[in-house]
């Protein structure tokens, strides 16, 4: 590699300062002529700064455009190229030129279908200069044949032309030619020894065939020749990274950056080098920049779609892997990265339909079996997945790994027997492995051998007697013999070793807790926490303690401090916001979940939990709209858009709301809430028939579960047919006793004229049920139906005491001492409403009370707001209207009484309401 000498280093400041200071006194022409020269050197950033300065000073110059367009091309920033060539076009810059430099830009960031479309007469296409790039955008769509005819063209219109046989060489090479593609090469370098396109081609094809020292003596070669050759030092570092030689790729990197900052392949590579290197965040970094300027480049969105792979965010990764097989359907690796994140996803089945194909193609690619087995194991096909791993390990019988997945596979299948031969053979394969031992180790646990399982655990130990894993899995085996010294031994001997073991503290904690002995548990981990500052787990496992004993306040300084070691990791700010929720802590947790949103802003728990924080701080709208895209980001969870459809229907967003429904229906026909919340909107909708069939179709279903007769009977109380209804409840009871079905039948039984009948069901329940609150409570409210208020008060007092919080409660106590002319009525109605926050039947209640005793200032909009939030509710229409006219707003009241009238009378106090409407209207 040449190094510039310090006195270049040293005046190239100096040119650059030369170059601006001279810009202010030149003509465009001049300048122009200046740039030029700049260019020729290689001196790209001051040629840059030169020819913004002349489209200045010319703003209309198509000459300036052009240039800024090639110069843009030279340093690899294709965004910028194509926006100047587009500009010297509209300026009327000659079209040949022009187009070429668009059609390389387009090209360049991976649009090659566009490239394409842009030059589409057959004036443009028949231009020379064009011919090569319209060529390497076939070439790049897999079009080899049509390719190399344009690249012959060029060549027949530019005899010698270096574009056109580098370009005949890369289809020969793609065609599996080495020696074709060489002989171009070579064409191009006899012709023209310092040719930089040829030279380039030269060493992509020797690095290709892995002659890597050569490969490098060429692009040292172009670099001597060019040192400002951006290319160049990007091939080089790329090598480099295949050759593990990262000092070098990053300093040839840092040259290309300086020589053109805006590099698309600089900044690819540089992405690259990161993921080698195992800096995955700073690799999701280098591609987003670059795939917003070039969303159509290949080879990046693969490698984003690994990068995704690597930081768990497998549903970014499935979207990048898609996109890429929508260009590249053959490619084997992608679909096995695919299948790979679906399997993080939990979509095994899906996994195995994007693997079919391959496994057609190729049935000997071992880790495309072991992926497919899998899958197989997700899906629960223990026996494919047996049969998968039984191949792979056919292909690779050395494979300790395939050996261990076949005995789980033949585990889960019930073959016991073979499972353990299987997992004993993967330990005898390799005698030290891990990964094997535990699985052995554990499956004999599992099946009450602990024996055999301590024998496998010695085994391990003896052939790797520094393993902490050894000593781990030996005292869990102690611990299942109920040998607390030995296993406390074993786990303190894992830890001597292995200090960082986290798992060993873990199974000391557990052994703690076993013995009933929580302070022993703690000191563990806190021993543990004193060795490993920052352990993460160790602080969740303290919080989770301090939770489990009602400690919350402690919980949370664990939780926070767990979330201090790295404010950015999601996991531990996940549980952290989790804990603020569960904590009445919703300003906190909504805090949190935004920051950590904004910098992942496709993460689908942090997605949930920001919904969930917005919902508890009452921020209805913009919860919806993060469950809308925490529903783009996982299209096939039917849960989340089940959330998405109850959130439109509290909005009251009824159309939206049922294509939502039918949505999650056609991902999951069997989502029980999902068949309710339709049902219950084609009632409101006045279809109750097709809630019938959905009822009708959950029935089939769940033959022996009690929602579809629940949600018939419900449809056919709406129906007003209670008599039908109380045959569908008290099915639904038979199968599933509980309250909350007694209390339907009982209403069923009421409104069906049997009253006396529905008495004798409810105490009986009662009876063997005492100190069930909802049913006393709504036992309570039918004596008030009834008029029976004096018994109506004592039971609801006796409620009070099992749940004195309920706001309902306190509604209907309210309303029993309102109708006793209690005192006691006005405290406890302001009780219910300030548990209630803003329920419209409680607010009436109050505003009720308040009109017998005068108080229609506080009334009158107290029911103004509870008509608004229950606009079909009549009774709270006909309690505004009477407050109205008693607050002396005659016409006000008749408005009301009259829009009362009008409607459905069927509510308790219609008579009332017709005899004030027909006072009101004798005063008018």
């Amino acid at each position: 590699m040449s190094t510039p000498s310090p006195s270049r280093i040293r005046l190239a400041p100096l040119v650059l300062v030369l170059a601006l200071a001279a810009c202010g006194t030149q003509s465009g022409s001049e300048l122009r002529t200046q740039a030029q020269q700049l260019r020729q050197k290689g001196d790209y950033a001051a040629t840059l700064i030169v020819l913004k300065n002349a489209a200045q000073a010319e703003p209309g110059n198509a000459e300036n455009r052009y240039l800024l367009a090639l110069t843009y091309l030279d340093t690899g920033d294709a965004r910028a190229a194509e926006k100047e060539a587009r500009l010297a076009l509209k300026a009327g810059h000659p079209r040949p030129q022009a187009l070429t430099a668009l059609g390389r830009a387009l090209v360049l960031r991976g649009e090659f279908r566009k490239a394409l479309d842009e030059v589409d007469g057959k004036e443009d296409a028949a231009i020379a200069a064009l011919l090569p790039v319209r060529a390497d955008a076939r070439l790049a769509l897999g079009e080899k044949e049509a390719a190399r005819a344009l690249f012959a063209q060029a060549l027949q219109a530019a005899p010698g032309s270096s574009a056109a046989l580098v370009g005949l060489g890369r289809a020969a090479w793609l065609d599996g030619d080495a020696a074709a593609a060489h002989g171009y090469a070579d064409r191009v370098l006899k012709a023209e020894p310092g040719n930089l396109d040829g030279l380039m081609f030269k060493a992509d094809l020797l690095r290709a065939e892995g002659r890597h020292a050569q490969a490098l003596g060429v692009y040292d070669r172009v670099i001597g020749l060019a040192p400002q050759h951006r290319s160049a030092h990007v091939e080089k570092a790329y090598l480099a990274i295949g050759l593990q030689r990262y000092d070098m790729a990053q300093s040839e990197l840092d040259t290309a950056f300086k020589i053109a900052p805006g590099s698309l392949l600089a900044v690819y590579t540089q992405a690259l080098l990161d993921y080698t290197r195992g800096r995955y965040p700073a690799a999701r970094d280098s591609l987003h920049k670059l795939l917003k300027a070039a969303p159509e480049h290949m080879p990046s969105v693969l490698l984003a779609g690994a990068v995704s792979l690597k930081l768990g965010s497998n549903y970014l990764a499935e979207h990048h892997f898609r996109h890429f097989l929508e260009r590249h359907p053959d490619h084997v690796q992608a679909r096995k990265m695919l299948a790979t994140a679906l399997l993080g996803t939990g979509h095994g089945q899906e996994a195995l339909g994007i693997l079919q194909p391959a496994l057609k193609a190729d049935g000997a690619d071992v880790q495309l079996l072991a992926i497919a087995g899998d899958s197989n194991m997700q899906t629960r096909r223990f026996g494919s997945a047996a049969d998968l791993f039984a191949q792979a390990s056919a292909l690779d019988p050395d494979s300790a790994e395939l050996r261990t997945s076949l005995g789980l596979s033949r585990l889960n299948k019930g073959d016991t027997a073979q499972a353990v031969r299987e997992l004993e053979a993967a330990t005898a394969l390799g005698p030290g492995s891990v990964q094997a031992a535990e699985a052995l180790v554990r499956t004999r646990l599992q099946l009450g051998q602990a024996d055999a399982a301590q024998a496998a655990a010695a085994a391990l130990q003896r052939a790797r007697p520094d393993s902490p894993v050894a000593f781990e899995l030996l005292g869990q085996v102690a611990a299942v013999r109920k040998d607390g010294k030995a296993a406390r031994a074993a786990f303190e001997r894992a830890l001597a070793l292995d200090p960082t073991h986290y798992a060993a503290a873990a199974a000391l904690a557990q052994l703690a807790l076993d013995g009933k002995d929580r302070e022993g548990a703690r000191r563990a981990l806190q021993a543990f926490l004193e060795r490993n500052k920052g352990s993460v787990q160790a602080m969740s496992a303290l919080a989770t303690l301090a939770a489990d004993e009602g400690r919350p306040l402690e919980a949370t300084r664990w939780l926070e401090a767990a979330g201090a070691v790295d404010p950015a990791a999601i996991g531990p700010a996940v549980n952290l916001i989790a804990h603020y929720l569960r904590s009445d802590a919703p300003a906190k947790a909504l805090n949190l979940a935004r920051r950590l949103q904004v910098a992942n802003p496709d993460n689908a728990d942090l997605l949930d939990l920001l919904a969930k924080s917005q919902l508890a701080n009452g921020m209805m709208k913009e919860a919806l709209a993060t469950y809308q895209n925490l529903a783009i980001a996982l299209p096939r969870s039917a849960q989340v858009l089940m959330q998405v459809a109850a959130l439109h229907l509290l909005l009251n967003n009824t159309v939206q709301a049922e294509e939502d429904l039918k949505g999650v229906l056609a991902m999951q026909p069997d989502f029980p809430s999902a068949q309710v919340e339709l049902a219950e909107l084609y009632v409101r909708k006045g279809s109750p028939d097709l809630a019938l069939i959905i009822a009708g179709r959950m029935q089939r279903l769940h033959p022996q579960g009690a929602a579809g007769w629940q949600l018939e009977g419900d449809v056919l109380m709406a129906k007003r047919q209670p008599a039908a209804a109380l045959a569908a409840y008290e099915q639904a009871f038979r199968l599933r006793p509980a309250n909350e079905l007694l209390i339907k039948t009982d209403n069923a039984l009421r409104l069906a004229g049997r009253k006396p009948e529905a008495a004798r069901r409810l105490d009986a329940w009662l009876a063997a049920h005492p100190q069930d609150a909802r049913t006393l409570a709504y036992r309570a409210q039918t004596w008030l139906a009834d008029g029976r208020f004096r018994q109506a008060a004592d039971q609801l007092e006796t409620v009070r005491t099992l749940a004195p919080q309920n706001p309902v409660v306190l509604n209907n106590l309210a309303l029993a001492y309102q109708a006793l002319d209690d005192a006691r009525a006005l405290p406890t109605a302001e009780a219910a409403l300030q548990r209630a926050g803003e329920r419209p039947d409680v607010m009436d209640t109050l505003a009720w009370i308040l009109v017998s005793r005068g108080d229609t200032a506080r009334a009158v909009p107290l029911l103004q707001k509870a008509q608004a939030l229950a606009p079909k509710a009549r009774d709270i229409r006909y309690h505004l209207a009477a407050a109205l006219y008693r607050a002396g707003e005659r016409a006000a009241a008749k408005k009301e009484l009259e829009a009362l009238v009008a409607g459905d009378m069927r509510f308790a106090q219609a008579e009332e309401a017709r005899r004030l409407l027909d006072r009101v209207r004798a005063e008018s």
